[in-house]
This record gives structure tokens, C-alpha cells and sequence, in this order.
């Protein structure tokens, strides 16, 4: 089966783009379509409504952290066995990296060879849209606009004006949604609270979305715009590790549930790819670590809307602290950073890092050209990477004696401490796949951990 591919867009952030993907993705899993969500650029919180809509796991589209030539089979491998992609954009259309919007919503759809639908707020104008959208296809030809939906429209008179004055520039009108306020999901710091926090509420949401969508949008018309992905190779992560594989009965814990879900799906595929057994801990349920545990991984996430409850877990902080003390691996990007200090907002957790986190009202945002400053578990001295920083946090030092990164107009930032390399930097694991191996050949063997 060969997949048809959309690419969901706007002119701007804040068109309802997320509503509509969102919702597509339901509406149409829901009649029986087998659907690969994906999302463009470095977001964590819509792939988890996408992986709710969908069924399977959502995944992200960034070429500025894995690197161009990845996008393709990375879809290729997301999509197989389905019949459609449905990949939600990011900002407006040809906003990307702010130095030189690479890594836009309109060079992915390139990259991936798929038609643009254009999601337009339409509160405010009427005839305007012709000139909005005439503009939006004019600006870049190759980037092929197939269709619109015409979101948050007022009235029956309003829509007849609005499809009149697509008509004019050629565009067909696949769906025109009302304004409706019931689908808002609760908003914090860095976007949408994500959708395992979220629980039912989430659910919920997404059956809105789905519902919204299914009644005012053409499902036929829109996947008759999707078109086939173009033949290519698929990403293959055993081929990634270039035959790394693990000693026998390794076994990586990866921290999860509502405090900790800013983590790819690629990243475990390369785990287990590599031979070793990944065991989710939830840190807000699970009071100490599976046994043989030889390496932890600790993605982002917000751990500072628990943090009572994750320092009340006295257990599991001793465990992962007697894990750090002997040596072994432990990866810690952002929120895992946190986790790792002494203490966040006045309250202590591991302390397997001797710094202390702290909620700021600042936000640090942006792509990092980071090279590594020090050997550790997961990068040699002096590799490049790009990484990804999103935040309102500050860590006392900013860095350790060993710091992990630095890149230019910036102070060294992060810790490498034995096994422990943490940083606020996020990486894509399938954009560095060696860091993946070196974490691995670090793990402490089984004989150490217990068994």
C-alpha cells in the first residue's frame, strides 16, 4: 500500500490549523482510514492530541534535527500500512527557523512531495481572503496549495461570500467550519497541556475536533487531494546504528506519563533496534525502578506542574540517585534536567546534579548550533549537533565542571558527570543515532544493576 500525503497549513499561528489536522485525523479514523499523523517542526504537544486522534504514534517532521534527507523516509516509515498522512504544519505557511525560514511548513511539504490544504481564519474579512490566498500561492509556486478550509465563519451570508471569492482565484473550498468556543483545551507556559495530563478532557476534545470536522468538512474531497508518497527509501533504524548492536539483556528505563512526554518515538524504535528491552517508568506512579535497569532516559516535559508529587516520591528518587552514584548512563533533556537538580522551586528531588531549578517568567526559545564540550554517555567532545531549547526555567549553576554544550552567543550550558549527561538542549535521537550506540555501550551490565 502506497500512502496518499496532505500537508495542513495557515498564513499564520492561531488560524486553527491544530483544530483541523486534529480533527481530520479523528474524523477519519473514525470511518475506518488508517492515518499517520505527523507534525512539522520540534513541537511535543500535538503529536499526543495526533497520537489520540489516530491510534498510533504521532510523529515530528524537522529537517533543521534530523537533517534533510531524513524527512522523506522518516514518513515513509511513519506511514507504512496506512492509507493516508495527515502532517499538521508549523506557524504560517513559509515561517521556519528564524535566521532563515528553513525548515518551513512549505519546504517540508517539498520534501515530502505533498499538496498544501491552507486552514484561513475568516473572522474579519470576506472578499480579502481572494487576495490572502492568491498571495500565499503566488509567493512560492512550487509549493502547491490544493485546497482551503475556511475556519470561524459567521453566517450562511458570510460563507457564500467567502466561497464566492474563492471561486475568483481558482481555489476549492474542501470545508468551512462556524465559530464554536466549546473546543478551546487549557493553555499553560509552553502551549496546550499536553494530553496525558489532560486525561479524559483530552478525549473529549478530540472527539470535537473529530465531530466539527466530519460535519463541515468534505472527507472525500480532502483525500482525493492527498497524493501518493513519492518511492523512496524508508528510515530503518537497525540501518541507522550501521549494525551497533547492545551486549544481551540490557535493559533502558524511560521516564513517562503526565510529568515526562516530551519524547520522539524514534528514539525507542532505535533502542529496541538495537537490541536492548525499553521499560516505561512513570515517576508519579512507580515507586522504584524495574530490576537490571543498565541506563535511564529523561525527557522533557513539565515536571514543575508536579513536582510536590514527584519530590514526594522519596523512593524512586533514591533509585534513580543510586543509579547516577554507580555510573551508569543517564540521558536528560529539559524537564529531565530539572529532575536531576537538587531541587526545583524549593522542592528535592534527585540531587544526582549539584544545581537547583528554578521556575523564571523569561522564555528561552530557539534551534541551537551546539557543539559538545565534553566526553559523555551520549556525545564525543567537539560533535555538532542542532538542538532545540523551549523554556522558562534557569538552573544554578548553568553549567557543571564538565559542561555539555556550547554554541556561539551563548554561555556553556548543561552537566557531564560520570554517566549523567543533562542539558535544557532537546536533540532528536534520529538525527544523531551515534548517540544513541554510545548510550548503550555505556549501560551498565546486568550483573551490576541486579537482575
Amino acid at each position: 500500500m502506497v500512502a496518499r500525503a496532505l500537508v495542513v497549513a495557515a498564513p499564520a499561528s492561531g488560524s486553527g490549523k491544530t483544530t483541523v489536522a486534529t480533527g481530520l485525523m479523528a474524523a477519519l479514523a473514525r470511518r475506518g482510514t488508517a492515518v499517520a499523523p505527523f507534525k512539522i517542526g520540534p513541537d511535543y504537544i500535538d503529536p499526543g492530541y495526533h497520537t489520540l486522534a489516530a491510534g498510533r504514534p504521532g510523529r515530528n517532521l524537522d529537517p533543521v534535527l534530523v537533517g534533510e534527507q531524513r524527512i522523506g523516509p522518516l514518513v515513509r516509515h511513519g506511514a507504512a500500512g496506512c492509507e493516508v498522512a495527515v502532517i499538521e504544519g508549523v506557524m504560517g505557511l513559509f515561517d521556519g527557523r528564524v535566521a532563515d525560514g528553513y525548515g518551513s511548513t512549505a519546504q517540508v511539504a517539498a520534501m515530502v512531495g505533498a499538496p498544501v490544504v491552507l486552514v484561513v481564519d475568516c473572522r474579519g474579512q470576506s472578499r480579502s481572503v481572494a487576495a490572502l490566498l492568491h498571495g500565499f500561492r503566488s509567493f512560492d509556486p512550487t509549493t502547491r496549495i490544493a485546497g482551503v478550509i475556511l475556519n470561524r465563519v459567521g453566517s450562511p451570508r458570510h460563507e457564500e461570500v467567502l466561497r464566492a471569492a474563492c471561486d475568483e482565484i481558482g481555489l476549492p473550498v474542501l470545508g468551512v467550519l462556524p465559530r464554536r468556543a466549546e473546543l478551546a483545551v487549557p493553555s499553560r507556559h509552553l502551549g496546550l497541556v499536553t494530553a496525558v495530563e489532560h486525561g479524559a478532557a483530552a478525549t473529549a476534545a478530540v472527539d470535537a475536533m473529530a465531530a466539527l470536522v466530519a460535519e463541515h468538512v468534505d472527507l472525500d474531497a480532502v483525500v482525493r487531494v492527498a497524493e501518493p508518497l513519492p518511492a523512496g527509501p524508508v528510515w530503518d533504524p537497525a540501518g541507522e546504528l550501521g549494525g551497533f548492536r547492545a551486549g544481551p539483556g540490557l535493559r533502558t528505563a524511560v521516564l513517562g506519563g503526565a510529568a515526562f512526554s516530551f519524547g520522539y518515538a524514534e528514539h525507542v524504535e532505535l533502542l529496541e533496534a538495537a537490541g536492548s528491552e525499553v521499560v516505561l517508568v512513570d515517576p508519579l506512579r512507580d515507586e522504584t525502578l524495574p530490576a537490571g535497569i543498565g541506563g535511564l532516559v529523561l525527557p522533557g516535559g513539565f515536571p514543575e506542574e508536579h513536582v510536590a508529587d514527584l519530590g514526594a516520591n522519596t523512593a524512586l528518587l533514591a533509585a534513580i540517585r543510586a543509579l547516577a552514584a554507580a555510573g551508569a548512563p543517564i540521558r536528560a533533556e529539559c524537564g529531565g534536567l530539572l529532575y536531576l537538580c537538587r531541587e526545583l522551586d524549593g522542592v528535592p528531588l534527585v540531587g544526582a546534579l549539584d544545581a537547583a531549578a528554578a521556575m523564571t517568567g523569561r522564555l528561552t526559545l530557539g534551534y541551537r548550533d551546539a557543539v559538545a564540550l565534553s566526553d559523555s554517555t551520549g556525545f564525543a567532545a567537539g560533535e555538532r549537533v542542532s538542538g532545540h531549547e523551549f523554556h522558562h526555567c534557569a538552573v544554578t549553576p548553568r553549567a557543571g565542571a564538565a559542561p555539555a554544550w556550547g554554541w556561539r552567543g551563548g554561555e556553556p550550558e548543561g552537566f557531564v558527570a560520570d554517566g549523567v549527561h543533562a542539558s535544557f538542549l532537546h536533540t532528536h535521537p534520529a538525527g544523531t543515532p551515534g548517540s544513541v550506540s554510545r548510550f548503550l555501550a555505556a549501560h551498565l551490565p546486568a550483573a551490576q544493576v541486579g537482575s
